[in-house]
Order: C-alpha cells, then structure tokens, then sequence
C-alpha cells in the first residue's frame, strides 16, 4: 500500500549510480561503505574500516522468519520486488503486532524528510505512537541538506535516541562515527531474539547483512529489491501519437533521438541519460573481479569510457533539453509536459507520474524501456545494494529507549496486508483517507502529515502496491523481472565497507568531470588523466586495501 501522494524520496544523482541504484526511492551507487576491524577487542569497539562478511557476518544476523500475512500477486522473482494488484478489503486486513510492545515512554527520533513536516503532535503521529505504544519526537531535517545536519549532531556530545542514517552520507569522519556513536543491536535482535519483533524478523537476511558495521549489528535496514534499476521512462501516449518504434540499441536511440527533436517546438528527445547509460553499456559501478581475475574500480573499465562518450553525443546533438544541459529546473516536470519524452528516474516514478497526471491529463501515459544492451543484445546489470538507508540507536540509550524504539522499527516494517501497514501509509480512515471501491484515496490532511517519517525506521521486504492503479504494480514487477534476468553480482554484494578515512574523497573529483565532460566542456583526454591522478594518489593503494579485504572475507558473488 503506497500513499497517493508519495513525496520524493532521496536522491544522490551520479553517473555511476545509474547501474544500481536504491528505491524506495534511494539512489547511490554500489555499496562503498560497511565494516569489519581486525582487532581482539570487543566486537563493539572494533575500528570501523573494513567489512564483516560472511559466516562472521551471520552470526551476527537476525534470524529470518518469512512473513506470510498475505500472498503476492506477483511473487518476486530474479531479484524483484513483490507485486500486489488486488484491491484492499479493510475487513480482511492482518494484525502484524497483536500486542503494543512499546511502553510508551517518550523518545527522539531524527530522520530526513522530504516536503513540509507535519506539525508535532499531528493526528498521524498520535495514531501511529497509540497503536505502537510509542510516543516519539520527531526531529524532521530537510532531506536534501541532512548530511549537514547529520555531521553536527554525531560530532555532538548530544545525539537523539534513535537517528536515521543513510548510506551516501556516511564518508570519512562521518562513518567512522557509526561505531563510536550507535550501540550494537546483536544482544536484542541477533539469533532468535529478533523473534520478539516478527516484522523485523521478516527482513531479508540481505539487508540485514548491510546492517553490521564495525564488527557489530548497528542498523535496522530498509530493505531494497536487488533489481532495482535507473528506469529509462517514455511518454508512450505520444509515442503512439508519432508512431515512433521504441529503440532497442544504442544507435537506435541516437537516430530516433534526432528525428523525434524539434527545437522550434521546444521538444526535445530526453533528458540527461546519464543516470542510465552506464546500465546500457554494462559498466560495473564499483570494485569488482573482472573475468580476467584482476580487481577494478568502475572508473576504471572501458564501458565507464563508452557510456561518457555515449551520453556526450546525445548533448553533442542538441536533442538533450537545454535545461537538462545547464542542470536546472525538473526533468520530471518537462516530461509531464511533453518538453522532453524520455527521462531516467528510479521505479518509484513510474506510479509518482500516474497518479499525478490522472486528473490533469487523462491521456498521459508513461510507460519503460526496457534497458538494452549498447549493441543491440542483451544488457549487464549489476545489482542494488539491498539496503543504503538505516535507522540506529544511540550508545547509552536505557533499556526502556531501545525497547520502545525497536517496537517503533517492528511497527514501521510491518507487512502488505496488514493493519499496521495500512495505518502507517494511509493513517486514519476517515481523517486521512476515505475507501472508495476497494481503492484508498487521501485527503488533504493525509497528504500533509502521511509523508516520510516513520517508513524511514524499517520497512518490510519490497514490494509493490498501488490499489488506486494496479496495473502500475504488476509494470513495475514485471520490468523487474525483466530486467533481473540479466543482473550479476559484484565481488563487494551484500558488504557495508567503511574504507580508511584516507581515501574518502579519493574519486569525489570524477563527479564534477563526468559532468562537464557530457556536456561538452571537457575533454576525454581530461578523464583520462583523471584516471591516471586516481591511481596514482591514492586508488592502487585502495586496491590493495580490497584485495585483502576479498581475500579475508570472501566475494559477494
């Protein structure tokens, strides 16, 4: 069940984050970051640089119990998420948390959040804090400036009692505090003591395994499906109008991106392809054991080379929108209004684009390509990390607080199908939604105070439900599917890797490159030796920090 009005969810837009990248609306990359510590001190104050995998890493994991409140429609597959297409009966929905585990006692939790905040004390948080027992201050930060808020609060002596972190914030200093800052979760939810929260222990064990960081179980996971792709969305409506044949190669799309131009009518092919061009030529986003044997990083492969050059001819053409080209203003919004008919955004979209334009423009219709392989053939696709976004207690916390906080995570993870889901993305009926025909509508108050807080704390395993256009759910599952068929590995999957402080903006320089170098304002010479400085400052080094990592705990794949 997702709101009808589902706000924005966070974003980190770089090139090599088009080949995986998070949903639930998260975007980042493979998974850079995580833990380990080679030391024989405790587990909880081991040094965070490093990974636990492994079976050193699932000795540390919840043990999983599946859900089985409700049968998907859509049962994933090849790393998709759920799918559910039925309509919502509230008579029939499940209770997921018979009893309040929480004891009430008050507690503070920060988290990003998208969009205006609800006001404190809002009738979505008494809802939500009565049937969970919680009673919880939400400290709300702007989504797109959190990191900053982030960075003050863990160099803090005062740090709220639960916090939400994700993934592409955690560089340098900032994830050498995870370990020093947040306790370790093992001795309530490792094994079967995660059994007193059912909805936490329908996790995937995946997403949990993301979780561990310095050694020690840190992080309640918000799960993410592992084919979770940049989607590259077409206006079909207008396609259909035209006649235009979807492209199904590189150079398909370059010629059909020129016929379909026209500058004179300020309509234009597409928007920036960076987000996906690295999946249409296979480039590997992250460290990997390439076939040959020998470790690379992204950058480093000849697909990272061919994507740039790729992308550039589509700015070279003048069939990128000039807007996309000076970075400005919303390619969502030139997309609905026809300025451009294909844009690249994560799965989320495609229902975000629907219920939008339903009302206001009956005719709109989005649909997705599915991503082709640069030569015609089949793509190389490597999977999402499958959690970037977690919520953690502070160290020091009373045992009440940890209490009262992992009943609020079992709360916000519980599954499709039930009560608690129901309530968490839709609130009251009545106050913030009415049912009509099985389809769940919100109201005005529901879309001001039903938006991104408590979903941040933990979600259940991915799924995809939209009782107000479920044909969207089955699209969106079924591209999954799709596209899942063709997905590999990297050597690093599953692992959170915290590398040494030293190296934590040792490739910060190639966003800006890539940037400039599309747009026509570098040259490929200019990358080059980028990739030449990124050896020689710092990234030979860093493979062989990886080698030995590998070597200690074994590939992803």
């Amino acid at each position: 069940m997702t709101p009808n009005a589902a706000p924005s969810g966070p974003s980190r837009r770089t090139f090599l984050a088009s080949t995986a990248v998070a949903t639930a609306a998260v975007a980042g990359g493979m998974p850079l970051l995580t833990a380990c510590g080679g030391s024989d001190r405790g587990s909880d104050s081991r040094p965070p640089e490093g990974a636990t995998s492994g079976k050193s890493a699932d000795k540390l994991l919840p043990t999983h119990v599946a859900s089985t409140v409700a049968k998907p429609d859509l049962p994933s597959k090849n790393g998709s998420a759920d799918g559910y297409t039925a309509k919502v009966e509230l008579a029939a929905l499940a209770t997921s948390v018979p009893d309040k585990l929480g004891t009430g006692a008050p507690f503070t939790i920060m988290s990003p959040l998208w969009g205006t905040p609800p006001k404190s004390g809002c009738a979505y948080y008494k809802a939500v804090d009565a049937a969970a027992g919680t009673e919880v201050t939400w400290q709300n930060q702007d989504g797109n400036t959190y990191g900053q808020k982030l960075g003050a609060v863990l160099a803090s002596s005062s740090i709220p009692d639960m916090v939400v972190v994700p993934d592409w914030e955690l560089v340098g200093k900032m994830a050498n505090a995870v370990s020093a800052k947040f306790m370790d979760l093992g001795p309530h939810l490792s094994g079967d003591k995660v059994k007193k929260y059912p909805n936490l222990a329908a996790i995937p064990s995946d997403s949990w395994r993301m979780g561990v960081i310095g050694g020690a179980l840190r992080g309640i996971p918000m799960p993410v499906a592992p084919a979770s792709f940049i989607v590259p969305y077409y206006r079909k409506d207008l396609f259909d109008k035209k006649g235009y044949s979807v492209p199904k190669s590189a150079e398909e799309f370059v010629g059909w991106a020129k016929d379909a131009t026209s500058a004179k009518a300020k309509v234009y092919a597409c928007g920036d392809m960076s987000w996906v061009s690295g999946s249409i030529f296979g480039a590997c986003p992250s460290w990997n054991i390439d076939d040959d044997g020998k470790l690379r990083y992204g950058i480093e492969r000849p697909e990272y080379l061919e994507a740039l050059e790729w992308t550039r001819k589509l700015f070279d053409a003048g069939v990128v929108h000039p807007d996309d080209s000076a970075r400005s203003g919303d390619a969502g919004q030139r997309f609905t209004a026809g300025e451009i008919l294909v844009f690249a955004s994560d799965l989320s979209g495609w229902y975000n684009k629907t219920a939008e334009q339903a009302r206001a423009n009956p005719d709109f219709r989005i649909d997705a390509m599915d991503i082709f392989g640069a030569d015609g053939g089949n793509p190389t696709l490597y999977a999402s990390s499958p959690a970037t976004i977690w919520s953690m207690i502070r160290k020091g916390a009373s045992k009440e607080t940890v209490e009262n906080a992992l009943a609020a995570a079992n709360f916000a993870a519980a599954p499709y199908g039930t009560k608690e889901r129901m309530l968490v993305d839709y609130g009251v009926e009545g106050t913030h939604y009415t049912v009509k025909d099985g389809v769940p509508v919100k109201n005005d108050q529901g879309n001001s105070e039903v938006i991104n807080a408590w979903t941040m704390l933990a979600a259940p395993a991915p799924f995809f439900a939209h009782p107000d256009f479920p044909d969207v759910a089955r699209k969106q599952v079924e591209w999954q599917q799709r596209m899942g068929a063709f997905m590999k590995k990297t050597s690093t999957y599953g692992m959170k890797i915290v590398e040494p402080a030293e190296y934590a903006n040792l490739a910060s320089q190639h966003e800006q490159l890539q940037i400039d170098y599309v747009r026509g304002n570098k040259k490929m010479s200019d990358v080059q030796a980028a990739i030449s400085t990124w050896r020689s400052s710092g990234g030979d080094k860093l493979r062989d920090w990886y080698k030995e990592l590998l070597d200690k705990n074994g590939s992803g794949n």
